[in-house]
């Protein structure tokens, strides 16, 4: 944990066998690096005893097999933990390169985007593919990244009334945040474009290859690109380029 700054942890109990420790309300980095520490030592030092562990922006979940007999022994080893933990290698983490086509079959929203911050498409998808963005946790649906880091400049309100279907793979932007849509499902962010790569797949372990504190960085394809990557995901062929973090 980040000794320099000692942040005040709360703990909560969640039914009989789960416990909710939650750190400042806010999305920053720092307070990720501590969540994922702590996470890890947990993990090392109770992990017998877990189901498992879950983490968002500012918060870290820990769902135990049997009802917890003693909340305040559990807290007091935690506390325990957040003094001696050591830090997370940074050679754990990657910077996932993800292909992205922008053309606008994909990208429905890409025009309205553009108008609405006054830049060509062409800035919108600089802008967007130059940002290294990232990842504080996964959920909503299996595979779903929640990625900080988009450019203040392309911050776009999510749209009014939300689609009842999105393609998988779809990239969009909502409010302050991008993401990629890693199935079929109901949305309401601004898409523009589609990334042909499977970012859930349960026949693997993990299912999905990303984990919270890595990296993305958005990469523009074209459309022949975009069918060629497709087909080597579904052969099982393609390779996801990676770089530490």
């Amino acid at each position: 944990m980040n000794n320099l700054i000692p942040y005040p942890l709360t703990f909560k109990s969640i039914g009989h066998s789960a416990l909710l420790i939650e750190w400042p309300s806010q999305i920053d980095k720092i307070i990720l690096d501590d969540i994922l520490q702590l996470q890890s030592s947990i993990e090392r030092e109770l992990g017998n005893l877990l189901v498992e562990t879950v983490n968002t922006y500012n918060s870290l979940t820990l769902i135990f097999h049997s009802p917890i007999s003693s909340i305040d022994a559990i807290e007091k080893k935690i506390q325990q933990l957040c003094q001696i933990q050591p830090s997370i290698k940074s050679e754990n983490q990657k910077t996932w390169k993800i292909p992205v086509c922008y053309d606008k079959e994909f990208g429905i929203d890409l025009d309205d985007v553009a108008r609405q911050h006054k830049l060509s498409t062409d800035e919108i998808i600089a802008i967007h593919s130059k940002a290294k963005y990232l990842v504080y946790f996964i959920g909503f649906l299996p595979g779903f990244l929640y990625l900080g880091g988009l450019p203040k400049k392309i911050h776009t309100p999510r749209k009014s009334t939300p689609r009842l279907r999105i393609k998988k793979g779809a990239v969009a932007i909502g409010g302050q945040q991008t993401g990629i849509y890693p199935s079929e499902s109901p949305g309401g962010w601004n898409i523009i474009g589609n990334s042909p790569l499977l970012l859930f797949d349960p026949e693997q372990d993990p299912p999905c290859f990303v984990q919270a504190g890595d990296c993305l960085q958005f990469y523009p394809i074209n459309k022949n690109e975009h069918q060629k990557i497709l087909k080597e995901v579904e052969q099982k062929s393609f390779t996801i380029e990676a770089d530490p973090s």
